[in-house]
């Protein structure tokens, strides 16, 4: 229906400003109005900006301080991540159905698989106006869809609209649409990678799929340039994969540029460690085996993990394990970190789970109970008590 050849048919549904529509939804004095979530402490960030914010150039993952220079007229808000997880969960309720295979990619987009559901629609795009409908008359939110014959055209095409959007992109149009693109919208080249493409004369995503591809490899690394070469062709066969029952928890982060030391990279891996603390805990699981990933800047990635006689759910003892892991791995000279990532699985059986109510652990889970309490009402990264322990080995 889409490709020839493949017959593949993925939506990607990306909710518009997610975090300030909400409250701008919610709040009627907010509407029309520039609206900024994220930390307001002193070295807060922007999580999400409404549409009004960003006339004034505020984005996510700007400073806050920044932010309210560019727009003291705004309204800041700390955000109500309870809430957001509930409007997020209602949003997956609609996708589930439309498409019987659904993947989340974050709390606000996903993807859905439509091959094979030609006989439920009049065409695809008119399946995704649908989805639009319903999402807003369900929700009062507005989203904006991509079709396309795979995950990196199709999450590409959410994005070419913005807001309000709805575009498909099929294989033959990808030299029009795709190739005049800046080499920054492929999947995974940051300012960095821009940069050093840019100096070889690869400044557009055309350069790049026309480039030869020995050339390349000596340029970049083999990994890196099959990488850039197929994403360049808008060639992407990752399947949409459905969540199933968790076989680990965990969680990751890509920079948006490299990181070099030690230092900073253990700071990250203290902040994921707290993460996957909480989100343990909140399942009622504990992890005999925990994994770091580790992604350098030519897209390298390795795993270590370890497994323990006793399961771990305590942010302090996560840690202390993804600590020992990080140090033994070889970090090579010059080379930065593009990704982190702290996992743990191998989870003890629900007859296991006693282990919580032993003495030595009681002062432990008390603390730990009055911090998930705190995360429940105001979202998974308003307090962490290794936080406050960690300070002590590295600044903030």
């Amino acid at each position: 229906m889409m490709e020839k050849g493949s017959g593949r048919c993925i939506l990607h549904i990306d909710m518009d400003a997610f975090f300030a529509s909400v409250e701008q939804r919610d709040h009627e004095e907010y509407r029309g109005k520039p609206v900024i979530v994220g930390g307001l402490s002193g070295r807060g960030v922007v999580s999400t900006a409404s549409y009004e914010a960003r006339k004034f150039g505020v984005h996510s993952a700007m400073p806050m301080a920044i932010a309210k220079r560019k727009c003291p007229q705004g309204i800041f808000v700390e955000g109500n991540y309870p809430q957001y997880a509930r409007v997020s969960d209602q949003i997956f309720g609609i996708l589930d159905r439309f498409s019987p295979v659904v993947e989340p990619l974050s709390i606000d987009e996903g993807f859905l698989d439509l091959t094979g559901m030609e006989r439920l629609m009049k065409s695809p795009e008119d399946y995704g106006r649908r989805l639009k409908a319903a999402i807003r008359q369900e929700t009062g939110l507005v989203a904006s869809v991509g079709i396309a014959p795979n995950k990196f055209l199709a999450k590409l095409a959410s994005d070419l609209e913005k807001p309000d959007g709805l575009t498909v992109i099929r294989m033959e149009e990808v030299p029009k649409i795709l190739w005049p693109l800046p080499v920054s919208r492929i999947w995974g080249v940051g300012k960095k990678t821009e940069e050093r493409l840019s100096l070889y004369g690869y400044r557009r995503i055309g350069d790049l799929a026309k480039a030869k591809a020995e050339t390349l490899r000596k340029q970049v690394g083999d990994r890196l340039a099959v990488h850039l070469m197929e994403l360049a062709n808008g060639r992407d066969n990752r399947p949409v994969e459905p969540v199933h029952e968790a076989q680990s928890i965990g969680k990751e982060t890509t920079f948006e540029e490299d990181i070099h030391s030690r230092e900073e990279a253990q700071r990250h891996l203290l902040a994921l460690s707290s993460q996957v603390g909480w989100r343990l805990r909140r399942e009622g699981k504990r992890a005999h085996t925990i994994q770091i990933k580790i992604r350098l800047g030519d897209f390298s990635t390795y795993t270590r993990q370890k497994t323990l006689k006793e399961g771990l759910c305590y942010d302090e003892d996560i840690y202390r394990a993804a600590l020992e892991l990080f140090g033994a791995f070889p970090l090579p000279h010059g080379t930065g970190i593009r990704l982190l990532g702290v996992s743990g699985s191998g989870f003890d059986a629900p007859s296991e789970l006693s282990l919580f109510g032993v003495e030595q652990d009681q002062r432990k889970e008390r603390l730990y109970q009055a911090i998930d309490g705190l995360k429940g009402r105001f979202g998974e990264k308003i307090v962490s008590h290794l936080g406050e322990a960690g300070r002590g080995n590295s600044r903030r």
